[in-house]
């Protein structure tokens, strides 16, 4: 299928606000209107803006086999993965209404640094998320994106958490930890009762490694994504990590929130 890159794709925008889907845009050249009076006929058949990226539509989201004409195809990409740290410690001290309170707070900051940066957040698990980049919007430089990402969600949550009382937290500090990592990746539909993709693989699962072992306030990139972000990880620290199911320790970089 043809395909263009993110730089030329004429519906791309600094705002995030794209007229037409730019999911479908770069997988498929075909322009799918999202926002708009072109987008009214579309929403009567169900094609809307996805949850995942508001740049993207449900076509992208849910009808994977249709589009691609296959359950799964293979992919370069960069996956986020990023959780709060002291959740665990703080849910046992505080009501649940300001629990959720504090998860929805997370949940909308992360998701509005991943969007800016043409990520989507792919999946959510309370107090925790996974992002993809470079899929289904396509962007040269993931790697770099989802740094940019990363420091984006560090400093919007930390300013966010910041402002609450959390009073009941004691010594342990509340923040959020977030790993990064590069590679190939199969993504698709791997349920036979959803439909919406999802991208698995080795991957996937060090990006997954990586965030257990961040603190808070920190971001743990792995070497492959160091490698093509240029800049943004030169001088970074380094920490040497054995990681589970991982054979080899892993040299991470480590990147804290900027200011």
């Amino acid at each position: 299928m043809p395909t263009v890159t993110e730089a030329s794709s004429p519906q791309s925008t600094q705002s995030g606000n794209a007229r037409i889907c730019r999911g479908c845009w770069d997988q498929m050249h075909m322009p799918i209107p999202i926002r708009g009076p072109l987008a009214l006929p579309f929403r009567a058949f169900g094609i809307t803006r996805s949850k995942m990226n508001p740049n993207i539509c449900t076509i992208c989201e849910r009808s994977f086999r249709y589009v691609k004409k296959q359950s799964h195809v293979a992919a370069s990409a960069t996956i986020l993965f990023a959780d709060i740290r002291g959740f665990t410690h703080l849910s046992e001290r505080i009501e649940r209404v300001r629990l959720s309170e504090i998860v929805s707070l997370f949940q909308d900051r992360c998701a509005q640094a991943i969007w800016a940066h043409d990520g989507i957040v792919n999946k959510t698990m309370g107090d925790g998320l996974m992002a993809i980049f470079n899929f289904p919007i396509i962007r040269k430089d993931h790697a770099q994106a989802a740094i940019m990402a990363a420091l984006d969600i560090q400093r919007l949550c930390a300013a966010a958490l910041g402002s609450l009382d959390l009073d009941d937290l004691g010594d342990q500090p509340l923040g959020v930890g977030v790993g990064i990592h590069s590679g190939d990746v199969e993504i698709g539909e791997f349920s036979s009762f959803r439909s919406d993709f999802t991208a698995i693989g080795g991957t996937v699962n060090l990006a997954s490694r990586l965030e257990s072992q961040a603190e808070a306030g920190e971001i743990l990139v792995s070497p492959e994504t160091a490698a093509q972000a240029g800049a943004l990880a030169a001088g970074a620290a380094t920490r040497l990590l054995s990681l589970k199911g991982i054979d080899q320790p892993v040299e991470a970089r480590v990147l804290v929130k900027r200011d």
